[in-house]
């Protein structure tokens, strides 16, 4: 579905002038949230962009309550934490525990997505996980999950100097890609290329050799499994100086001695990358495929890429002031722009709960977890599994040409997303014993339209409400068609809704109009347009 977008002589930096609707109101919270729900398109249209924006990129300062002890059930029950308990504390589990824990915090994750507050903070601590990647199965550690999320929640609009420091020490990102266990005799080698390769420059000219020399800097860093605190071994530390090529302009990194050796030469190899242009470019790609369009032509390059960075530079790579520019510009609301890329999962699952106002319930409870463990199972089978991208490099859709945001889309990946949503509109996910329900009201949704008794403002506001694009004549006819029943006359559907008002404890009316509705919005989100945000 995606191609190169030509920039417009009007598309770049400067403030967007444009009409300020509903529409671009959607745009605006499908990019910087999941889904745009009715009631925040409502809130967010009493002010002016400048004003949502800001609101937007106002995030809390105080933590979401973490995650906890779910999991327990008549077979198993973890022997440190009582159900309902916080297990982020407790000592690392082994086996079926850490199994447990691991699933609890996806959850939790999951959790925080559907029941965002009113900022971009869900949005780009997964923006940051997808970039400082790391794999939860490959480590194992489910507490180190929680305090690295927490890292990157805590840091989501902050400086990326200082995440980049803090991440490179992070017990969780030593773990994986073996700082932990690097020291001078042999040095790994694989944080040092990763950082500058995918977290700071991205693939250009630094060389082998400088891959050696920054690798030659992390060593020595410890974590332990039982506290989670990291230190500072210097016995096994690299304590000479570090050459770097021409590329870095042949600095050398001075070896520092004692137990702040470590932190200093680590300042000195971030003060010696975070001087290439190079570093602030990388990001603002990323940051673009991930919030605007995955293709990045010659001119976008020229006219929106660098003037990101120069914004990120100046404001000493702080993050905030380079998404507002981006998020408040004549570009982002560029009418090419909005409805052009594919649904990630995540925005796919948890835009459609929340636009069609699905209750998913929170608190603990066996019946609860089933539900929710089935609504992430379905994420994971559409490609997208939170704490577990496919490598380092994060998920393809958000960097790997030519395919991009159509790697979300596969003969099995479209199967699941039909499912859901037939789910959602017709069976429902239950828990094993049915006493939990998780799917779509869809007459109390249709009361939330303007006059969802004529046929076609039914049709305009249903399509307004879930397409990021106008509804083609073909899907307007087709969706006409599934509320007259193939009936001539618009006064089928109109009757049956009449019918269903004046008697609306009456079963077989309630039947007929849920019938057409369930059919209605099948339509709707079965259309290729439904894909799109």
């Amino acid at each position: 579905m995606s191609a190169i977008i030509p920039i417009h002589k009007d598309s770049n930096l400067s403030p967007y002038q444009g009409a300020w609707t509903t529409r671009q109101v959607q745009h605006l919270l499908r990019r910087a949230m999941f889904g745009a729900k009715k009631s925040d398109v409502d809130y967010f249209s009493k002010m002016t962009l400048q004003q949502s924006v800001d609101a937007l990129l106002n995030i809390p300062a105080t933590p979401p309550s973490p995650p906890v002890n779910d999991y327990n059930d008549d077979k198993f029950k973890d022997p440190n934490v009582i159900y309902g308990q916080t297990w982020v504390t407790a000592p690392q589990p082994e086996g079926q525990v850490g199994s447990g824990r691991t699933t609890s915090f996806k959850h939790w994750w999951m959790m925080l997505l559907v029941h965002q507050e009113r900022n971009i903070q869900e949005k780009m601590t997964l923006f940051w996980h997808n970039h400082l990647a790391t794999r939860q199965y490959d480590v194992f550690r489910p507490r180190m999950s929680y305090i690295h999320n927490a890292l990157l929640r805590k840091n989501a609009l902050g400086n990326f100097k200082n995440l980049v420091r803090a991440v490179s020490v992070d017990p969780l990102m030593l773990r994986y890609l073996n700082g932990s266990s690097s020291h001078k005799d042999h040095p790994d080698e694989n944080y040092a290329r990763e950082m500058q390769e995918l977290f700071c420059l991205g693939k250009t000219d630094f060389t082998e050799g400088d891959v050696k020399a920054a690798a030659k800097i992390l060593t020595g860093w410890r974590v332990d499994d039982a506290t989670m605190a990291v230190t500072f071994d210097e016995n096994e530390h690299d304590f000479s100086d570090k050459r770097f090529s021409n590329f870095y302009n042949n600095t050398v990194v001075k070896g520092e001695k004692g137990k702040e050796g470590g932190q200093k030469e680590l300042d000195a190899l971030l003060d010696m990358i975070f001087l290439k242009d190079e570093t602030a470019m990388a990001l603002c790609r990323k940051l673009y495929r991930f919030f605007v369009y995955p293709e990045i032509d010659a001119a976008t390059e020229a006219t929106i890429i660098q003037s990101l960075a120069d914004i990120l530079k100046k404001n000493n790579f702080e993050i905030k002031p380079v998404l507002k520019a981006l998020l408040t510009s004549q570009h982002f609301f560029n009418a090419d722009i909005q409805g052009a890329m594919i649904k990630s999962p995540a925005d796919f699952v948890i835009g459609l709960l929340r636009e069609a106002e699905i209750q998913v319930p929170t608190g603990i409870g066996r019946d609860k977890y089933e539900v929710r463990a089935d609504i992430f199972y379905n994420m994971c089978a559409m490609l997208q599994d939170l704490g577990d991208p496919p490598n380092v490099a994060g998920w393809p859709a958000y960097f790997a040409p030519p395919q991009y945001d159509r790697f979300w889309i596969t003969n099995v990946t479209a199967l699941k997303r039909a499912e859901f949503t037939d789910a959602m509109l017709f069976w429902s996910i239950n828990s094993q014993n049915k006493l939990v329900t998780v799917n779509a009201d869809l007459i109390k949704l249709t009361k939330t339209m303007s006059k969802p008794e004529d046929v076609n403002a039914l049709i305009r506001d249903a399509t307004a409400r879930f397409l990021s694009v106008e509804a083609t004549p073909d899907l307007v006819q087709n969706l006409k068609n599934i509320l007259l029943s193939g009936k001539l006359s618009g006064f089928y559907w109109t009757a049956a809704w009449d019918d269903y008002l004046k008697k609306p404890d009456d079963a077989e009316k309630i039947e007929t109009v849920k019938n057409r509705l369930q059919a209605f919005y099948q339509g709707i989100m079965q259309a290729e347009e439904f894909q799109l945000f």
